[in-house]
């Protein structure tokens, strides 16, 4: 019997986002599949990303981002009026301002995610391959 393993990322440094950041760039997300939870803090997006840890370079795998302990959220340049517009994660990006972290979230054609946070939790992690 094959056993699968999906992989489950952490970060808990700046430095750490890089990985996830590297292994979701290109990725799908439609917009509905983007939720902002403001009473329990958490940011989830819902991705389909390329797997790029494997030999076979067409594999495609659903992915969850999750985002704790956020305070804030703000969005540019994303008409929030289309739930199933597809947007295309370029980079994540985190830069100290005071004593909080904003996160970017870059999207092709300038869509910009703002996270403020005064701590870095994220989680990525594999939920399923996808057929096409």
């Amino acid at each position: 019997m094959i056993k699968k393993f999906y992989k489950k990322v952490i970060a808990q440094r700046p430095e750490d986002l890089s990985i996830i950041s590297a292994l979701c760039s290109q990725a799908k997300v439609k917009q509905s599949d983007i939720k902002y939870l403001k009473n329990n803090k958490v940011f989830i997006l819902t991705i389909e990303r390329t797997n790029k840890e494997s030999d076979i370079k067409t594999e495609k795998i659903g992915s969850v981002i999750k985002f704790d302990f956020v305070d804030n959220c703000k969005s540019k340049n994303i008409n929030q009026s289309d739930p199933e517009n597809i947007l295309e994660l370029f980079s994540i990006n985190i830069f100290k301002k005071n004593d909080n972290f904003e996160i970017l979230l870059l999207f092709l054609n300038n869509g910009v995610i703002t996270l403020s946070t005064e701590v870095v939790e994220v989680t990525m992690e594999d939920i399923k391959k996808i057929d096409d």
